[in-house]
């Protein structure tokens, strides 16, 4: 079994839904996928941020079994888990959303001891087994630098949008109580990035093929569409995600992603459609 792990709200089924199809369509293995998503109801700070529907979740999971019968994604509700550890806490408005839950994997039950984490805003470029058959056993987890942090921070400075997990050796050190602890006491910059990387105590660092957040070559395994800096025509940042398809195309110019992403277009199409007519 390979156990996949994404984290969000409703609006996460755009990137998950990519990311799945990218996955099963690059590759080649007979093992089944087990994709966990995280989710939860924070509406007391932002209206928006309302769980993942038992709608969406019915829907992926029946795109999943086409590719395998024994496929399948959970929706794990952690609103009470989130309520009892952050709320109120100092990073509750941070940059990125409450919703990198991560931060709760050792102690929601029965999660597997090897898990990868994946952000929504990712697609693989080739098959995930070269990723997840990375040997984790001595580490609490493997990940690759974080493209601008790297230069700007620290060398070493890995990039939380990938993370291979070892849950078993991560509960034995504490990496993820010692991060909790972080994040309800003190202010931090990148938030679950920045408890995660303070609290490890050791990590295996991976090429970066494994999280390409700039560049797509014909080695990139996993490409991360993250926010970037642009210096043409002029110096600015952009956040370019991989279900926009037309900017995919015209800023990106990748054509390499087109059977996922035009699959993606109409299962969305295909999904919409169904919850309008179950609406009526």
């Amino acid at each position: 079994m390979i156990n996949l792990l994404f984290s969000g709200n409703g609006k996460v089924f755009d990137g998950v839904l990519t990311c799945m199809l990218s996955i099963l369509k690059r590759t080649d293995t007979k093992e089944a996928f087990r994709i966990y998503v995280y989710t939860m109801d924070v509406t007391r700070i932002k209206p928006e941020y309302t769980p993942i529907s038992e709608e969406m979740i019915a829907f992926l999971d029946g795109v999943v079994k086409q590719y395998h019968p024994d496929n399948s994604v959970v929706r794990v509700d952690v609103t009470e888990l989130y309520e009892k550890e952050f709320k109120q806490c100092p990073n509750e408005g941070a940059y990125c959303s409450p919703y990198t839950l991560l931060l709760f994997a050792d102690i929601v039950p029965d999660m597997p001891d090897k898990l990868l984490y994946l952000d929504v805003d990712i697609l693989f470029n080739r098959d995930i087994c070269l990723l997840y058959d990375t040997d984790v056993s001595d580490v609490e987890y493997a990940a690759a630098r974080d493209h601008y942090g790297k230069y700007l921070i620290r060398p070493d400075y890995v990039n939380a949008g990938v993370l291979l997990l070892n849950l078993k050796k991560i509960k034995e050190t504490g990496l993820l109580v010692k991060a909790r602890k972080l994040i309800k006491e003190k202010k931090l910059v990148f938030a679950d990035q920045s408890a995660v990387i303070r609290s490890t105590s050791c990590k295996k660092m991976l090429p970066q093929k494994f999280n390409d957040q700039k560049f797509l070559h014909k080695s990139t395994v996993v490409r991360h569409f993250s926010k970037r800096l642009f210096y043409l025509p002029y110096p600015h940042t952009a956040n370019i995600k991989q279900w926009r398809v037309s900017d995919v195309h015209r800023i990106f110019h990748y054509y390499v992603f087109d059977d996922i992403l035009y699959e993606y277009l109409y299962l969305k199409r295909k999904f919409e459609e169904e919850t309008q007519t179950d609406g009526k």
